[in-house]
């Protein structure tokens, strides 16, 4: 073989030696980018103080609200008071057009009248039945007499016998007249007895016309303000099957209460006379107190999520919170000291393994069931870092938590051990997993 021939064959196997080297580099680099690289993110367990707290929602209310209503129907004519007006009890609030009203009670005075006159017209005619029947029993006496006279002298044959019977039949006439006059004085008094009843009535009437009279003038039960106000000048009130609400008097804006929606799940852990704090939107930067006075039982149902409202009284001497408000509530129901701390977000991690892996590493580390399903006693589950840098569950009982750290109460967590909360893929198609067990951009 020639020495050109030589170094032709030693370039070619040089070339195929270069290709396979960059193939099999190739290869590495499409294996290594293929196969994804897991970063777990942790968080550490620390010791300190924590304090449960319920938060809701709320609206600012006063103490005692009272509605004001119209008992009888009307135009209203004038009006008195208006929107945050002062008002003590007595204090006119509006007038309804009374000229109704007023002929009401002018009729009802004349049957009234009327009524009077026949009673005493009665009265006078019994005075008269009276003296009639005193008459007549007068006349039958002297018939009785004189009856005996003439019997006797009819006896001594003085008197005829005809004469004697006419006497008889006056003294029977006279008795009959009395019986006639004493019957028509009960007549009498039984109509007498009836138009006092009628007077009654007519009385009766009277004194629902005035006082209809006097509703045309609304006037305001307590001490209080205005909060409400329903009804123009002009305005028609029908006050038939209820009272309309013409105005409402809240009656006391220096106490009020906070009704705050309380979840189904927190109202084992709120009891009267619990502390709490809360702020508006009004004064943002400032946070008020008061106190729950009540657990009310009416339950709310909106979209299958039970509600109660919670009562929380307060002061408001200077009026600076206003009835209507929205109010953000903290109830604490519990606190801890130098207790140990896990992150909440590390409650909701489980890693990307597969299902058979995940029970293997239960087993192996005896996780017992609750820890994973039910969370019966407290029992919750986290996973932390072994020395290959790979995840291992570990039950904990947990306590208090105030939505973002939960105390530790039991297990094998120590202080300084790394939680993990999250974990991230890189060089491979599955990305990044959040937190809560689905893909996500991580932390």
């Amino acid at each position: 073989m020639s020495v050109r021939e030589s170094y032709q064959k030693h370039k070619g196997l040089s070339w195929l030696i270069g290709i396979t080297i960059v193939a099999a580099l190739v290869a590495v680099y499409v294996v290594k980018t293929r196969t994804p690289t897991v970063r777990y993110i942790t968080m550490p367990v620390r010791r300190g103080s924590i304090t449960a707290v319920v938060q809701a929602t709320g609206t600012i209310n006063p103490l005692t609200t009272v509605p004001v209503g119209s008992f009888v129907s009307g135009t209203v004519q004038y009006i008195f008071a208006d929107f945050n007006t002062q008002v003590h009890a007595g204090d006119v609030l509006a007038q309804l057009d009374p000229t109704i009203y007023d002929a009401q009670v002018t009729t009802a005075r004349g049957n009234l009248a009327n009524a009077v006159a026949n009673v005493q017209n009665i009265e006078a005619s019994i005075l008269a039945d009276q003296a009639n029947v005193a008459k007549l029993k007068a006349n039958a006496e002297y018939a009785q007499v004189n009856a005996k006279r003439i019997a006797d002298l009819t006896q001594q044959g003085v008197i005829s016998h005809d004469q004697n019977d006419q006497t008889q039949s006056n003294f029977v006439a006279a008795n009959a007249s009395v019986t006639q006059a004493e019957a028509q004085v009960n007549q009498t008094k039984a109509q007498l007895a009836q138009a006092r009843a009628q007077v009654q009535s007519a009385q009766g009437n009277l004194k629902m016309a005035e006082t209809n009279l006097k509703y045309t003038t609304i006037i305001s039960p307590v001490d209080g303000t205005v909060v409400a106000r329903n009804v123009t000048v002009g305005q028609s009130v029908a006050a038939s099957l209820q009272a309309p609400n013409v105005f409402t008097i809240a009656q006391d804006l220096t106490r009020m209460q906070v009704y705050a929606a309380t979840d189904e799940s927190d109202t084992g852990q709120i009891h009267v006379g619990q502390a709490s704090t809360f702020q508006v939107d009004a004064y943002p930067t400032e946070s008020f107190h008061g106190r729950v006075s009540a657990v009310r039982l009416n339950a709310f149902t909106v979209q299958n999520v039970v509600t109660y409202n919670t009562i929380i009284d307060f002061e408001n001497p200077e009026g600076k919170l206003l009835p209507g408000e929205t109010a953000y509530i903290t109830i604490p129901t519990g606190h801890a000291s130098n207790v140990l701390l896990v992150p909440n977000i590390a409650l909701t991690f489980t890693p990307q393994l597969p299902p058979k892996q995940l029970q293997d590493l239960y087993k192996q580390h005896d996780i017992p069931r609750q820890a994973t399903v039910s969370h019966v006693g407290g029992w919750q589950l986290v996973w932390k870092l072994d020395a290959n840098k790979q995840p291992v569950p570990v039950a904990i009982q947990t306590g208090l938590t105030d939505y973002t750290s939960t105390a530790v109460l039991g297990g094998s967590l120590q202080q300084g051990d790394q939680v993990i909360t999250g974990e991230q893929s890189s060089g491979g198609p599955s990305g990044t997993r959040s937190p809560f067990g689905g893909p996500g951009r991580g932390r």
